[in-house]
């Protein structure tokens, strides 16, 4: 029997729980509450009643322990309380109001009008508006954010060659810290403006060359993540780059390139552009000389390469890790079983 059904003062005896399911009206709402948790406007539209009316009756049920009133906003809604069926007086109280229910066809509207609740939504997104698919969706941050919880390591980001600053888009949102870096104070300004624009808190900035002792400071141990975004392409030697990126990434983490396939647009010598494009094995190998193991070239989708002056070029990403200290572990090295957890990411 259930002991919370009713209140257990003297003035409120158990027989008080009759006495409140003694009306047709309360019998058939707390039916009806069984069924689906309902807003006190709905079922005052079920019932034939005023919401006035329905308030009042949904408050002695709720005072006896029998509902559960839940705010949203302006609106109420209204459940049955889970154990309170368990009490065979409110069983037989609900089976009496299902049929009431059953027989007014009260309860055969239930599922109408929780489909109602949808018709704003579809009225509202079926709204002919002007097209904004082409512009970024101003809450990508947000996306990126769902993103973060399944991330191996998110902890701190470096973003190599930051410019002004357009990866921070994504991974302020996406890491706990970034460190932007770039060797041109004009550059960093732009970047500056974008963080303090965007509201970004988990930014800082690192002026220097990416080996030098100010950006080695501010990196400390090693990032979980570097990131260059086609600045290969621009280094005079992108071999010592690559080795310079992987000196910033701490052991366990992970390089990321982006930058462009081999081609023969001369005209990109103009953006100042040193190298037209890298194979992929290029790349492949940097990595190898740089100590990173695990190299995966892949070809972004064109459509994913925006409007810019390189937007006619074929864009690829350059993945690899460095490498935990070597220590053997059953089955393998230390190693071993990162590069079958990284494996397993990238395929899963």
């Amino acid at each position: 029997m259930l002991e919370a059904a009713v209140p257990s003062s003297p003035s409120s005896p158990r027989w008080e729980l009759y006495r409140v399911l003694s009306e047709p009206i309360r019998l058939r709402l707390l039916a009806l509450a069984a069924e689906e948790e309902l807003a006190v406007g709905e079922l005052a539209d079920l019932l034939g009643e005023s919401q006035p009316n329905i308030s009042r009756h949904a408050a002695a049920l709720k005072q006896s322990n029998l509902l559960v009133v839940r705010k949203q906003g302006t609106r109420a809604l209204l459940q049955l309380r889970a154990e309170a069926g368990a009490d065979p007086v409110v069983q037989d109280a609900l089976t009496s109001g299902r049929a009431l229910c059953v027989s007014d066809g009260s309860l055969a509207r239930v599922a109408e009008v929780v489909r109602a609740r949808d018709a704003a939504a579809r009225e509202f997104f079926a709204r002919p508006v002007e097209s904004s698919v082409a512009r970024p969706a101003p809450e990508l941050g947000a996306y990126v954010r769902m993103l973060a919880p399944i991330l191996p390591r998110a902890g701190l980001a470096v973003d190599a060659g930051t410019g002004d600053g357009g990866l921070l888009d994504v991974l302020s949102p996406a890491y706990e810290r970034v460190i932007a870096v770039d060797r041109s104070e004009a550059q960093l300004a732009r970047a500056r403006e974008r963080v303090a624009l965007r509201r970004f808190d988990n930014v800082a900035f690192a002026l220097g060359e990416l080996d030098s002792a100010a950006v080695r400071a501010s990196v400390g141990p090693g990032a979980d993540a570097v990131f260059a975004a086609r600045l290969l392409h621009h280094a005079p030697k992108p071999a010592v780059v690559v080795g310079q990126l992987a000196a910033l990434c701490s052991a366990g983490g992970t390089v990321v390139v982006l930058d462009y396939l081999h081609h023969d647009d001369e005209a990109m010598r103009e953006q100042a552009d040193l190298w037209l494009g890298f194979r992929a094995a290029e790349l492949e190998s940097f990595a190898r000389d740089a100590g990173l193991v695990d190299p995966r070239v892949r070809v972004i989708p064109a459509a994913l390469n925006g409007k810019g002056p390189d937007a006619h070029l074929t864009w690829q990403l350059l993945v690899a890790n460095k490498p935990m200290p070597s220590t053997r572990v059953e089955g393998g090295t230390n190693q071993d079983s990162v590069t079958k957890r990284r494996k397993a990411l990238d395929h899963g």
